[in-house]
């Protein structure tokens, strides 16, 4: 099935994207640093079980809309962005898929617009409510003021980030996604960092060529980052505070729309939601219809098993649809 490339207009910005098949609409949002591209397994699967099966470029990736102000990769923002697109490309309301920071733009899209999402499915990132205390004060406390190193505190300081993957975009999507994959033996991620060091600092090649990551997918993504640049991505680290005041100006966080949620077992982001954030997060779905946990997974879930993810996502889609 041939791949089909096109732009859609959201009303706040244009979005780029691959589409594959014919029916009623499935919409995938990327994580970080990723792009369309991460679903490209997942794309001709659905589309054959009898879908239009559509990955976006979130703003600030690849073709789409790419703005200066952090404002612009706000939560808010990005899931209107979703909902405009969705409602451009389908007459009915969509499915959402979402993976990494693609899940709270999925969760969210999903909350603020639920006319739009018939249904959700994320992946690695669980859906929570906001805490009391905001989320950049919580990172402050448990790594800055302790002289630890995190990826996602390095990342406010504007300019440096940038500088830094942009060098050599290759470099950092293979160490990156080393790393944080299932393939990575434990202590890969180096815990001996201080405030500042930067996120290559320590990481390493992959030792073996990676079955899921080929030198082909490493060029893609090198050539995406190195026209569109780390800005945009990294200003979704950047709204934090602005993402938890309008999170907690809202009265209730249950998403009633059917969902599931698909994660590895040796994926950091599940982990960092907390022992208890797939009991929590049942608590805020009421049409939560399984939770899986992909034995040896990594962080990058669709990409490193891509067979089993397909066979839950088409199980799922059957059930919503039979």
């Amino acid at each position: 099935m041939m791949t089909e490339f096109g732009y859609v207009e959201t009303g706040r910005a244009t979005l780029h994207y691959a589409s594959e098949g014919e029916g009623p609409l499935v919409l995938f949002v990327h994580g970080f640093p990723e792009g369309w591209y991460s679903w490209r397994h997942q794309l001709p699967a659905v589309a054959a079980a009898g879908y239009r099966a559509v990955a976006v470029d979130v703003r600030g990736y690849g073709g789409s809309t790419k703005r200066h102000a952090i404002s612009e990769y706000s939560l808010q923002e990005l899931a209107a962005d979703m909902a405009g697109a969705a409602a451009a490309l389908s007459e009915r309301p969509a499915v959402i898929v979402g993976h990494d920071w693609g899940a709270p733009i999925s969760w969210t899209s999903a909350l603020l617009h639920p006319q739009q999402f018939r249904a959700i499915a994320c992946l690695s990132v669980p859906h929570s409510a906001p805490g009391e205390i905001p989320t950049d004060e919580v990172h402050d406390k448990i790594f800055t003021q302790r002289g630890r190193y995190f990826y996602q505190v390095d990342f406010q300081d504007e300019g440096r980030a940038e500088a830094e993957l942009e060098a050599d975009p290759a470099e950092t999507i293979r160490k990156f996604y080393y790393a944080l994959s299932g393939d990575a033996p434990d202590g890969t991620w180096p815990t001996d960092k201080k405030p500042g060091d930067g996120l290559l600092k320590g990481l390493i090649e992959p030792p073996i060529p990676l079955l899921w990551l080929t030198q082909e997918d490493v060029a893609h993504y090198a050539f995406e980052f190195g026209r569109s640049g780390f800005r945009g991505p990294l200003n979704r680290y950047r709204n934090r505070r602005r993402d938890w005041n309008m999170l907690r100006s809202r009265n209730s966080h249950v998403i009633a729309q059917p969902s599931l949620f698909i994660s590895g077992t040796r994926d950091l982001a599940t982990r960092l939601a907390g022992s208890d954030g797939l009991d929590r997060m049942k608590d805020l779905l009421p049409g939560l219809m399984g939770i899986h946990m992909l034995e040896g997974a990594g962080h990058w879930t669709q990409q490193e098993k891509p067979h089993e993810v397909n066979s839950l996502l088409v199980d799922w889609l059957a059930q919503l649809d039979g």
